[in-house]
């Protein structure tokens, strides 16, 4: 017996468009959600969610996409390529002040940057990369401004005073470990691989002494209008793993060890073949991550804007003073009670 006997020729067409909205939803649920990260410990939490499958116990189906650097990535995010990142802050400073809609919507890590040196370069202090070569991040990235307007300031150096060279983490420790540079600003966990692995040494952490949010989570302001759900549940997701970041490092680095050390074992110079998660734990132990921004933390970034705003590297149309609030949006934060 076929049910379209039954039903008066209004009620038949609404069958089809039942399906229709059905397949549709069906195919919106099954869309991916887009997270840019940066291979670098600060954007463990967003690498620990996803190997960890809490974007999966939130609902999201995430896809992970990797950047060289945070200009690369904002761009992604600018274009519509990208739902969120896990980037510098610059990043959406400089773009918003260009017009771009950007939203600063949660937090991620607190500022470790070590300056590291080879052993046989003869640096003590920062005073004393005046007239070396030193491997940093883009110009234009958080890393590189702080660098410039923070760390060699402090030290009564101009970044003319020494040569500086913009690469991807991995590359500033290869020219380490290949002389072609005398120094290098790095996050974790590449400052620990470097001194395992190369005559290196340790001479200056910058989050001991000028700590700032150096990694937030950032996405459009289209994407949070259209997609807050979802936006909120990877934040969600990226609160769990800070979680364990913080609170299980042996753990996290199981997740997340073979992002940043392709073998099993990493071959140092003084103890031999070191299991990777070991070095990865300890890099993580030397982190501070937080999901939330805290007041200081949106007046230090106010401090590192400014500092964009005196290099030229971020103009305001009117000229006028630069807002970092303007693109921060803590709505999830103060729903979470963070």
């Amino acid at each position: 017996m076929k049910l379209n006997r039954f039903l008066t020729p209004g009620r038949r067409f609404l069958i089809p468009l039942f399906a229709a909205l059905a397949l549709a939803s069906q195919a919106q649920a099954a869309e991916p959600f887009k997270v840019g990260y940066i291979r670098v410990m600060d954007d463990a939490q967003a690498i620990a969610a996803y190997e960890g499958k809490f974007y999966e116990k939130q609902g999201l189906d995430v896809q992970l996409v990797e950047f060289k650097s945070g200009t690369d990535l904002i761009k992604a995010i600018v274009g519509g390529q990208l739902d969120t990142g896990v980037l510098g802050f610059t990043n959406a400073a400089s773009w918003s002040s260009r017009g771009a809609d950007l939203k600063v919507v949660g937090g991620a890590q607190r500022g470790f940057h070590a300056l590291v040196v080879r052993e046989d370069a003869g640096i003590k202090d920062v005073a004393g990369l005046k007239g070396h070569t030193l491997a940093s991040q883009k110009e234009g990235s958080t890393a590189d401004t702080v660098l410039r307007g923070v760390v060699l300031k402090n030290a009564g150096l101009a970044p003319e005073d020494l040569s500086i060279l913009g690469v991807s983490p991995q590359v500033a420790v290869q020219s380490l470990v290949g002389k072609r540079v005398d120094a290098a600003f790095l996050f974790e966990p590449q400052a620990s691989i470097a001194q395992l692995i190369a005559p290196v040494k340790q001479i200056y952490e910058i989050g001991e002494v000028w700590p700032f949010p150096c990694m937030v989570t950032i996405t459009s302001g289209e994407t949070l209008k259209n997609k807050k759900d979802l936006v909120w549940k990877s934040l969600d997701a990226q609160r769990e793993a800070i979680d364990l970041l913080q609170k299980k490092p042996d753990e996290a680095a199981k997740l997340i060890a073979g992002y940043f050390i392709a073998e099993p074992t990493l071959k140092t110079l003084e103890h031999g073949d070191v299991p990777r998660e070991q070095v990865i734990s300890k890099a993580i132990q030397t982190q501070t991550f937080s999901a939330a921004l805290t007041p200081q933390d949106l007046s230090r970034m106010q401090e590192v804007a400014d500092i964009m705003q005196a290099q030229g590297a971020l103009k305001t149309k009117d000229g006028k003073p630069y807002e970092v609030k303007s693109i921060v949006d803590l709505d999830w934060q103060h729903a979470r009670k963070l």
